[in-house]
């Protein structure tokens, strides 16, 4: 499924997708170990939610920084940097005695977390050029499965030693390993060498493209981020116990990491835009399902992760088809992403105060309704930019 021109390119490659089971692993731990750091700091449920907060702004920031220092300084050194930053920051979290530290320490993880998407997101696209569609949807995958994987870690610890600051550890541990990899192999630039999979297309350079791209990740991810967030919390107000409640976010990333496996081919048979018109189809009607009663949650669940699971990896494809992707507009990409999911989870909270449960269906309805809109205005946009080009 997968196409290596160069042993270099299997390698760094296979070494990208690796570092991504580790960033996966260390943007999954909150969830699982929010009870257990409220109860270390002596926090409520609702003052302990601050850490998310903190995450996204950190990723924030994180990802306009580190987009900066790709353009600048060697990929893989400011990968190693932001590796060190966040295994140190793994190892001393479980162990802080306040709110307070705990909070800029997560702060400090987000930073250095988003870094390394970000940073190992853009070296893949130097790396592969426009044939790096089916190696972003891959690397994805692999983040998917960190997430998943990190709670067996935690059940892991738990089981073996009662503690749970043995899950932070572990996984510091092995984004450790990834050092030496990273340290031997030569990192992929921004100009193209004789090593490329494929010779570069010509590419725009429209800051109303790249405003569109930025709005389209915001959407999305705000998207994702709601529907992992809220549906345990949508499912306990629509009757289902906390325990079946619990199983739909599992449920929800056990399809999206399956969705983005089944990815990889389908970016080499089909064209990004039918993958994302497929996508938000099918988001958009099962919300409507789930709205109108017509699908039992699980399936739900199931189906809207499946939906969503494609969406990031095509957008970032097709960006790298029709853009300049430098570490500075990777970077403004992901500040973006982190915005949606600053903002859009925490208007959620208030909108079912407000309106009930029943609103929640039709606001991820309503959100893909936009980034469908936004889809419009994208191949609008591209359209007057080839014409104009072909004028020139």
């Amino acid at each position: 499924m997968l196409n290596f021109p160069s042993r270099h390119h299997r390698q760094v490659t296979l070494c990208y997708f690796l570092l991504f089971l580790g960033v996966g692993m260390t943007g999954g731990l909150l969830g699982p170990a929010l009870p257990h750091l409220a109860a270390m700091t002596d926090s409520s449920m609702s003052q302990i939610a601050i850490l998310f907060t903190a995450r996204a702004l950190g990723n924030m920031s994180g990802a306009f920084v580190t987009g900066l220092l790709m353009d600048r300084l060697n990929g893989h050194r400011v990968l190693i940097g932001m590796l060190l930053l966040t295994a140190a920051g793994l190892t001393v979290a479980p162990l802080s005695p306040t709110l307070g530290l705990l909070t800029g320490l997560f702060l400090l993880l987000g930073f250095a977390e988003v870094s390394l998407n970000s940073g190992a997101n853009t070296l893949l696209l130097w790396r592969h050029r426009d044939a790096a569609g089916p190696h972003v949807s891959a690397l994805h995958f692999c983040f998917g499965l960190g997430n998943m994987l990190v709670p067996l870690v935690m059940v892991a610890a738990l089981a073996i030693s009662g503690q749970f600051q043995w899950a932070f550890w572990v996984v510091a541990a092995y984004l450790l390993a990834m050092l030496w990899p990273l340290s031997r192999l030569r990192s992929p630039s921004k100009l193209a060498s004789d090593e490329d999979a494929t010779p570069r297309t010509p590419k725009h350079r429209d800051p109303v493209l790249l405003a569109l791209f930025m709005l389209l990740f915001a959407l999305y991810v705000g998207v994702e981020i709601t529907f992992a967030g809220w549906i345990t919390a949508y499912g306990v107000l629509t009757g289902l116990t906390a325990e079946r409640a619990a199983l739909l976010v599992t449920l929800f990333w056990m399809a999206l990491s399956a969705g983005r496996l089944l990815a990889i081919p389908l970016l080499r048979w089909c064209s990004p835009w039918a993958i994302l018109i497929g996508c938000l189809l099918l988001g958009i009607i099962t919300a409507l399902a789930l709205h109108a009663v017509w699908l039992p949650l699980t399936l739900g669940a199931l189906l809207f992760g499946l939906a969503a699971s494609a969406i990031f990896p095509t957008l970032f494809s097709l960006g790298n088809q029709v853009m300049d992707m430098s570490g500075r507009t990777t970077g403004l990409i992901f500040t973006a992403a982190g915005s949606g999911a600053l903002v859009v989870p925490s208007l959620t909270g208030p909108l079912l105060d407000l309106a009930g449960a029943e609103a929640f269906p039709p606001l991820l309805g309503g959100m893909l309704v936009l980034l469908g809109l936004g889809l419009v205005a994208l191949h609008l946009r591209l359209s007057r930019l080839a014409q104009r080009q072909a004028t020139t």
